[in-house]
């Protein structure tokens, strides 16, 4: 099994940045499709940034713009930039991780059988 963990999250105003960071003590990132999701309590979870094993990422349209999903495959990281944050960013961040290619639809929860533990992030007005 995959274990990822999540760091990065915390407490900033309207504007605000933050980077999330997720790491695994073994397995190889370049083998595996990953992302980020996120879930404000008492609503469903839902894909935020996508990037493939070749680099190619995917945005939902409300961070589109504002948000930034790369990785390090040498350091077995995947960072979630976010920038220009509003208080509807506000929820717990998850990491993600699929083995080989993303699937489709590539935002639905079901395609990632690895799930971190999550990272809480709060952006107040």
């Amino acid at each position: 099994e995959v274990q990822l963990v999540e760091s990065g999250g915390g407490s900033v105003q309207a504007g605000g940045s933050l980077r999330l960071t997720c790491t695994t003590p073994r397995y190889t990132f370049s083998e595996y499709c990953m992302g980020w999701f996120r879930q404000v309590t008492g609503k469903e979870r839902e894909g935020v940034a996508i990037i493939g094993r070749e680099g190619r990422t995917s945005y939902t349209d409300s961070v589109k713009g504002r948000v930034t999903i790369s990785k390090d495959n040498a350091k077995n990281a995947l960072y979630l930039q976010m920038n220009s944050l509003i208080p509807e960013d506000t929820a717990m961040y998850y990491c993600v991780a699929r083995g080989g290619a993303c699937g489709r639809p590539i935002f639905s929860r079901s395609q990632y059988e690895f799930w971190g533990q999550g990272t809480q992030v709060t952006v107040s007005s």
